[in-house]
């Protein structure tokens, strides 16, 4: 307990921004990038505010305060991955998505289930390493201009060592000369007018050698502690490069960076901010629903199941950059269960999935609010992607309409893939004109619903077209 109090002394970011956030407020925010979803969205939203809840209760209890996880139900293209992400973004967490049916592959000898946890862990540590890194970048980089003075005048690192009292009034002056020169130079470099010009740069790297390490299910971590391992006792080789002093600000500033981070305060946080913050994105679980395992060579459903029992349940994983408890993780699955069912689950794994949201189906209500009404609308995208070339597209009221109309149709005639059904209709829709956008004129460029129907038409009536091309 001495060592998780220690931890604990750290900030934590995230859980300050997810205090700031009551549940009505995460709805709203997802609903920005989100149409419809209700349900799913207050479930998520409550889920987050009670990892900041669990933060404020007593320490006694706070370990035992388990996360209640979610499985959302639904078929693909309804917003089930996107809700889980942008719910990450809103905490500033670590977020993974990892589809259960991978460990379910003929042949797998691979990384095991724990390796989930093992690339949130990564995550975390470049989170949090970039966050420090914005905290002493201008520092990193004023230091880095120093070095490039030094480069460019070499005799005014010398100088810097001298004692000028003895020397008298004209070293005094020659003093003066150089600290003239060296603001002259800073000013040129601070405005760029010497980006184009070249200077070598002495860089180290470990000469590794080129030797790969076959390891089996459970054995990734050990990959790492070896590299690490090779990485301290190998030489380091320095080289010499010539490259131009624009690159070379950033290549020294990023050296700098290196130094001035505290890898193991980054390395505290982000295990920290793993174990009380970290989101698994378990997609596809329906695949791995039921114990038929049948004959043959895929691994058994109820195996990989059993598998991941104990990640979801709260265990220890080791990690390269430490042991990480899953205890406090939250886990959001998702699947469509067309052929099975949650209640095909295994019984322990039903248990710890205690939230179960049914998501809807997405109407032509949906899709037109879809098209228009996210800041990262569809039809947003295009019109800022054409206007790159002079082209200003405009969508008509009724053209929406069409094509949010042919869109349910087609996802109720043939496999209902949700909104994803819109950018394949989109990119038909729009083939034409981005490929003639470099050559055209520039100008306006009106989409109605007539245009909509004399592209579409013909291949949604052609119902073997429209499975191979829509």
């Amino acid at each position: 307990m001495a060592g998780l109090r220690k931890v604990e002394k750290i900030p934590e970011p995230t859980l300050n921004q997810e205090s700031l956030l009551t549940p009505r407020q995460i709805v709203e925010e997802l609903d920005k990038y989100i149409i419809g979803q209700h349900n799913a969205k207050k479930m998520v939203a409550i889920a987050l505010r009670n990892r900041w809840r669990r933060q404020q209760v007593p320490e006694d209890l706070r370990d035992e305060i388990a996360p209640k996880n979610i499985v959302m139900i639904g078929p693909t293209g309804i917003g089930k991955t996107e809700i889980a992400r942008r719910l990450a973004r809103l905490a500033q967490a670590p977020f993974v998505k990892v589809e259960a049916s991978r460990y379910t592959e003929v042949g797998y000898v691979g990384r095991d289930v724990e390796s989930m946890v093992r690339d949130l862990t990564e995550i975390a540590v470049n989170m949090v390493k970039e966050e420090e890194k914005a905290k002493v970048w201008q520092k990193a980089k004023d230091m880095a201009e120093e070095k490039l003075l030094d480069i460019l005048l070499p005799t005014r690192k010398r100088s810097r060592n001298r004692d000028i009292s003895p020397l008298g009034p004209t070293f005094e002056v020659i003093r003066e000369e150089e600290r003239e020169t060296q603001e002259k130079l800073r000013r040129m470099l601070e405005e760029g007018k010497l980006d184009e010009r070249y200077v070598e740069l002495e860089t180290s790297a470990v000469n590794m050698p080129p030797v790969e390490v076959m390891f089996g299910a459970g054995l990734d971590a050990m990959e790492f502690t070896i590299k690490d391992m090779l990485g301290n006792i190998l030489p380091r080789k320095s080289k010499k490069r010539k490259v131009r002093i624009a690159e070379a600000r950033d290549i020294l500033a990023e050296e700098e960076v290196q130094k001035l981070i505290d890898m193991e305060k980054v390395t505290r946080q982000a295990i920290q901010r793993v174990e009380n913050s970290g989101i698994i994105f378990l997609d596809e679980i329906d695949k791995i629903a039921g114990r038929e395992s049948g004959h043959g060579p895929d691994v058994s459903r109820e195996g990989v199941q059993r598998d991941l029992l104990p990640i979801v349940e709260g265990s220890t994983v080791v990690t390269k950059h430490g042991m990480v408890r899953t205890d406090h993780i939250l886990f959001i699955a998702a699947g469509a269960f067309h052929v099975s069912k949650p209640s095909d689950l295994i019984p322990e794994i039903q248990g710890r999935f205690p939230i179960r949201v049914e998501l809807d189906t997405l109407t032509t209500e949906d899709f037109v609010r879809i098209l228009t009404e996210p800041q990262n609308a569809l039809i947003k995208q295009y019109k800022a992607l054409l206007k790159t070339e002079g082209i200003e597209l405009e969508f008509t009221k009724d053209s929406v309409e069409e094509i949010a109309s042919l869109a349910t149709h087609v996802n109720d005639r043939t496999e209902n893939i949700g909104a994803r059904r819109l950018h394949t209709i989109m990119e038909k829709l729009l083939e034409d004109i981005s490929f003639n956008a470099p050559d055209e004129k520039k100008g306006t460029v009106i989409i109605d619903a007539k245009h909509v129907k004399e592209k579409l038409s013909p291949i949604i009536k052609d119902e073997d077209l429209s499975r191979s091309i829509l």
